[in-house]
């Protein structure tokens, strides 16, 4: 028998689509309140913004001239400018709150997900990728739906307004404007499969940073230990070059888009002008008129220029949602029947295992487990003996069915385990795994992590059984102290404490312990117990 399996590489990556941000939608529904807030304020928006170059026209053609009303022109352009700041801050306040709101949707699902998938996705996958994604990539998506998606559609709008309203001003001078689109469209076209590949590879690169860090600070005490602070500085330091170095590549890309719009919109607009001019001095073209059209043939292309930026932002976003996406539809491959069984009860915690081979998916060719049998009846205490690596720790995952056997059954109370629905079995089952998980919260909250709704004299009693009341007692807060990140705070045999008062707070039908705890026996045994030790 061999053990638990190593990490292997990371799931291939998929290159980005724009079209994974659809898959945003879903969330963005949740919230169709903010979502039609948001459009109607965008619609007011967009019609002040198309209405201004009227209202300048009205004030130049109409307040200027001699028996003209200038204050009812100034008046005209003030309050469409007035309607204009209103319906803009009211724009930014509902869609930056649908942005949040979808956001922290989407971080729900994803964290749920992601604590749902079962021990062979998370041998495989590095925590501080999924962290990355869960954090900085969605951090994209905010962006996203909280603005470029309302500066990509009001610019849109601005566009086709723009364009409309200039062939209604002038066709002649809107035939010469609509050279420059094609010319402005292109370079974004051209450049967006190169962009796409850039800013992947940006996320990817920020990503292996991040789980550096992640890894070195949450082993920080072994990395001092073995004055290793230089090399781990040296690592990290590397990495945030090869980001940074990735990240010129992208920016580089992304700035040359803008640019080149911008230069071939505004030169068709200076061309524009200097037509126009012409017209206004030989009197085809009144000044108003002129002007009007600058406004709209300025406003156009601000809005083109606006969707360069905003096609750069999907574009990232996009390379966000495919990661995430990817963890989306990963499927865990231990769940419950459709039609699950359940155990009969009471519990007695009687454990069988019949022919038994195990292979981890990462060493196919080495058997965990092969041809094993044992069976513990119930009041029971069993220890597995065996040096490490011998397939103890892979035993107790086979009976909490992080892992299903290849071949044989593995039972409980005549039940396989496959029979049931993985949450059903868990509850029965309490463990204090070799490496005890210490939560960054009270030393009350960890042990109650065991049962949540457990009263006071409940935790206190389950403290004294796993002889850990003595040393929490003196702790500065007693119960209610900090243990600090991983139980920082703790003693190794303390933290083993913790954790035994937690699975004896469970009061689960079976209990298991996992090597360094081995040595110890609860004065109250569960039903059924094992322990391993080497």
């Amino acid at each position: 028998m061999t053990d638990s399996a190593t990490d292997t590489p990371d799931p291939s990556k998929s290159k980005a689509k724009l079209g994974t941000l659809r898959a945003l939608w879903p969330f963005v529904r949740q919230h169709a309140g903010l979502f039609a807030a948001w459009l109607c304020a965008l619609a007011l928006a967009s019609a002040a913004t198309l209405s201004f170059p009227v209202a300048f026209k009205q004030m130049i053609d109409g307040g200027f001239h001699s028996g003209g009303n200038i204050d009812r022109g100034f008046l005209g352009v003030f309050i469409v400018v007035l309607v204009l700041a209103i319906a803009s801050a009211a724009r930014f306040y509902f869609v930056s709150l649908l942005g949040e709101r979808v956001v922290a949707d989407l971080r729900r699902q994803l964290y749920g997900h992601l604590v749902g998938l079962d021990a062979e996705f998370h041998d495989r996958t590095r925590s501080g990728e999924l962290v990355s994604r869960l954090s900085a990539d969605s951090e994209l998506l905010r962006s996203v739906v909280g603005s470029s998606m309302s500066v990509a559609l009001r610019s849109s709008i601005t566009v086709i307004g723009s364009i409309v309203m200039l062939f209604v001003t002038s066709p002649k001078l809107a035939a010469y404007a609509l050279v420059g689109i094609p010319l402005a469209v292109l370079p974004i076209v051209l450049g967006a499969r190169r962009l796409e590949r850039a800013s992947r590879a940006s996320q990817d690169r920020v990503a292996d940073a991040n789980t550096l860090a992640s890894e070195t600070l949450g082993a920080v005490r072994t990395v001092q230990a073995h004055a290793r602070e230089s090399y781990a500085l040296k690592r990290f330091g590397d990495a945030v070059s090869v980001a940074v170095e990735t990240a010129r590549k992208r920016f580089r890309a992304q700035s040359l888009v803008p640019a080149t719009v911008i230069t071939l919109v505004f030169g068709a607009v200076v061309l524009v002008l200097w037509s126009g001019a012409h017209d206004v001095i030989g009197g085809r073209m009144t000044t108003g008129e002129l002007g009007q059209f600058v406004f709209y043939a300025l406003i156009g292309g601000g809005s083109v220029g606006a969707l360069a930026e905003v096609w750069n932002e999907l574009q990232r976003a996009a390379g966000g949602m495919g990661r995430i996406a990817e963890l989306l539809n990963e499927t865990p491959t231990i769940r419950a029947p459709a039609s699950p069984r359940r155990l009969p009860a009471p519990v007695k915690g009687e454990i069988r295992f019949d022919n038994v081979s195990f292979h981890y998916p990462s060493r196919p060719d080495l058997p965990a487990l092969d041809d094993f049998n044992l069976t513990v009846n119930p009041g029971e205490t069993v220890a597995l003996v065996g040096p490490s690596g011998a397939g103890k720790s892979t035993v107790f995952s086979m009976l909490l069915r992080f892992h299903d056997a290849q071949s044989g059954s593995v039972r409980i109370d005549g039940v396989d385990l496959r029979d049931l629905d993985p949450a059903h079995l868990r509850e029965h089952i309490a463990l204090v795994p070799q490496q005890p998980t210490i939560f960054a919260a009270s030393a009350a909250e960890n042990i109650r992590y065991g049962k949540l709704d457990a009263t006071d004299a409940e935790l206190q009693a389950a403290a004294e059984a796993a002889e850990a009341d003595d040393f929490i007692r003196e702790l500065p807060g007693g119960f209610d102290s900090q243990l600090g990140e991983r139980g920082a705070r703790l003693s190794g045999g303390q933290q083993q404490r913790i954790a035994i008062a937690r699975a004896l707070l469970k009061d689960a039908p079976i209990l298991l312990l996992d090597e360094a705890t081995a040595h110890w026996t609860p004065k109250a045994s569960a039903p059924c117990s094992m322990h391993s030790s080497g």
